[in-house]
This record gives structure tokens, sequence and C-alpha cells, in this order.
């Protein structure tokens, strides 16, 4: 399905700079764009080592600028857009030129740590930001959010459920909600016992019933850790109190989030799980854009469930609430040990359980110690997740595994 560009009502091609473009959110980001043909222009795309991706999605969208995080990939990505007339760079320092181009919009999608550096560059360049990286927010919210209320910024949600939210809002002013759920599909082990998810292998947690991932985040989604973190997110994106956040399982994927107020109405954000959906709408916003998504169709679907959360087969997320619940640096060290242990179980270092009992083993030992205090700035929050994993992993080899 391609769109004319006198479909959609923008004055000009909104002009695009694409962190993590080889990511399962740049791919999908790049759908929507070629799918609108003279809607967007490409300023600078940005991945992590894989020259030969990077290449090919920088020749896709035409960008004028390609930024490679891995410094020793730079030949081989100038060897790729060779005659193209697309420039090249490598290293963290091409990685914000990419973010501090002139856009109107940088979506930030790079995975992980390291896209909250290159993603703040972009707030502090007064560049409006669709944000996908988690990070981001968990692990430096208050002085992200800090600076991009100072610069002017607006954050744009884009995973699926902050965007849900987002539009189930209105336009209300979110202090005037009473609830709000983010909607978990409750991933691969939903519906096992304890016993069959302790012995659980990495390949059955990332077997996905409805969303196609990368390896942490799904792997975030069999623990219901990814709950946790997002509601980490939403208390920064809508500036709710903890207390008013919560999460229902929800098998089918559909409503990804809602809200109730004051009167007993409730709103709900809807749709196919595509990420293309939320993608299209921070893109195009305040305006809409088409896209291919498969259309939802309810009668088809038939019926939509919802439980309570089992905070004793998913203990990842009890540990998560309790960081979002106790604020200062909490999420910071949940958000870092939890990486550590995720990479530690994919690599059959640990078991599934491991994951959630060594994270709040973390948490425990920090909190003990004091060092739990509100990082002031995004590089003390950073000089936090640094210590933290360096932490992390030394208990990961004391531990002998």
């Amino acid at each position: 399905m391609t769109a004319s560009p006198a479909s959609v009502p923008l004055a000009r091609p909104r002009r695009l700079s694409i962190l993590g473009a080889t990511g399962s959110i740049g791919q999908s980001t790049e759908a929507v764009i070629l799918g609108v043909q003279g809607v967007f222009e490409t300023v600078a795309v940005a991945g992590g080592r894989d020259a030969a991706a990077l290449a090919r999605v920088a020749r896709s969208l035409g960008a004028k600028f390609a930024a490679i995080a891995e410094p020793s990939a730079y030949g081989a990505l100038k060897g790729e857009l060779a005659g193209t007339g697309i420039k090249v760079g490598a290293g963290p320092e091409a990685l914000k030129e990419a973010a501090c181009m002139e856009a109107d919009l940088v979506i930030g999608a790079i995975a992980g740590a390291a896209g909250v550096v290159p993603t703040y560059a972009a707030v502090e360049a007064g560049r409006d930001v669709a944000l996908a990286n988690k990070e981001c927010l968990v692990c430096a919210g208050e002085p992200f959010m800090r600076k991009a209320r100072e610069k002017g910024v607006r954050i744009l949600p884009m995973d699926s459920e902050h965007n849900a939210i987002f539009q189930a809002l209105g336009g209300e002013n979110p202090k005037r909600i009473e609830k709000m759920w983010l909607t978990a599909s409750g991933g691969p082990f939903r519906s096992w016992s304890a016993e069959r998810i302790a012995a659980a292998t990495p390949e059955q947690a990332l077997a996905h019933p409805n969303w196609a991932m990368g390896p942490k985040v799904t792997v975030d989604s069999a623990s219901l850790m990814n709950k946790g973190l997002e509601l980490i997110e939403a208390l920064h994106i809508f500036g709710v109190e903890a207390h008013k956040l919560d999460v229902l399982v929800h098998p089918q994927s559909i409503v990804h989030g809602l809200v109730s107020f004051a009167d007993g109405a409730v709103t709900a954000g809807m749709a196919v799980p595509d990420m293309k959906v939320p993608i299209a709408h921070c893109l195009g916003w305040p305006d809409r854009v088409p896209t291919a998504a498969r259309r939802l169709d309810l009668a088809q679907i038939g019926s939509l469930t919802f439980e309570k959360p089992d905070f004793e087969r998913f203990p990842a997320l009890r540990v998560a609430m309790d960081a979002l619940a106790a604020g200062g640096a909490m999420p910071t060290i949940l958000n870092a040990a939890n990486e550590v242990m995720v990479a530690a179980f994919l690599d059959r270092k640990i078991t599934f359980n491991d994951i959630a009992r060594n994270v709040e083993a973390v948490c425990e030992e920090f909190e003990k110690e004091g060092a739990a205090r509100t990082p002031p700035d995004v590089e003390s929050a950073l000089a936090v997740d640094h210590i933290v994993r360096e932490r992390s992993r030394a208990r990961l080899a004391g531990l002998g595994r």
C-alpha cells in the first residue's frame, strides 16, 4: 500500500534522523517511510556495527549521512557507500552528529544504554524525539525530561503501550486521571507452571507469541521485566505518580494501554500488534499517515481477555515495580543489572529465574549502601549505570557461573 503525498496533510517533507536504523524499530520505520513516498526526507541514519545493513537502509531512504557506532566498521561502511554521495562517519561522535543534524524529528531507537548519549544529544540540540529507547527514561528519566522541558522539545512515545496511552489521553491533563494501565501479552510463559519456567531455555524465552523484537527485549517480555521498565518510562513521559500506574496481562495484544478518569470513563488505545502503527503515528503527528498494517477486526477476534499479573511466577515485574516506587537511582540500577543478567542468560551462564533473583540482589545491595540517590544529570546516571554493570558482572563471576 503506497499513499500519494497529497493524501497526507504535511506542508513539506518532514526531515528525519533515524538512530537505530538497522534494528527492528528501524526496519519498521523504513517500511512506513517507503509506504508514503515524498512525505519524509531522511537526513541521517545510524546503526551499531553491521555496515552492510546500515548501507542498505541509507541507500533505500536516500540518507545524506550514515553513522556507525563501531569505529572499526568505518572502512566497510565507506566501501559499501562508495559512489553514492552519502557521507560516512563512525564512533560516538558520529552518532551524536547524526542526532544533531537539522531534522524535524529524531527517531531514538538505539537499543540499550548505548542509545542514551546520542538521543540526549538530539534533545540538547532542540530536536523533537520519537522515543523507542527505554533506557533514556529508565536510566536517566529525570535529567532527560528536564532537558526536554528546558529546550522546548516534544518527546513522542513510540513504544506501542505508551503511544496507545498518548492517544487514549486525547489531550487530557495526565494529572487528572485516576489510573493508567499498560498491557502485557504475558509472553511465551504466560500459561507455564513455575517449575517449567525455572527450566526455560533461551530459545523458549525468545519464542514470543505476538511480537518480533530483538533478543534482549524479547527475554524481558518473557520475564515481564519489560512491563516494569515501561511503567518507569510512563512515569516520566506522562508525569503521573507511581501509584497510578499498573499492568494488565492481555494475551491478544490488541489493547495496548488504558486510562481511567475521575468520572468513571475509561479510554483504550487499540491496534493490531504491529509496530508500524505507533511509528506512523509519531512520524506524522499531529497529522496521520497511512500504513500497510493489517486492520483491526474485532468481530473476527471475537473476545479480548485480561488477567492480573502473577508476581510469584514472574518476580521480575515485582522487582521492577519496587524500583519504580523507590525512585531515585533505583530504576537506573535495576536496568543496568537486568541488561547484564539477560546477557548472561542468553549465554547460558545463568537460569531464567536467576535473572530476577540477581537483579533484586544487586538493587538491595546498592540500597543498603545508600547509593541510590537520584542522579543530577545524564552523565551521573551513566556513571551509576557503569558501576552497576561492573558490580553485576563481578557478582556473576563470584557465583562461579
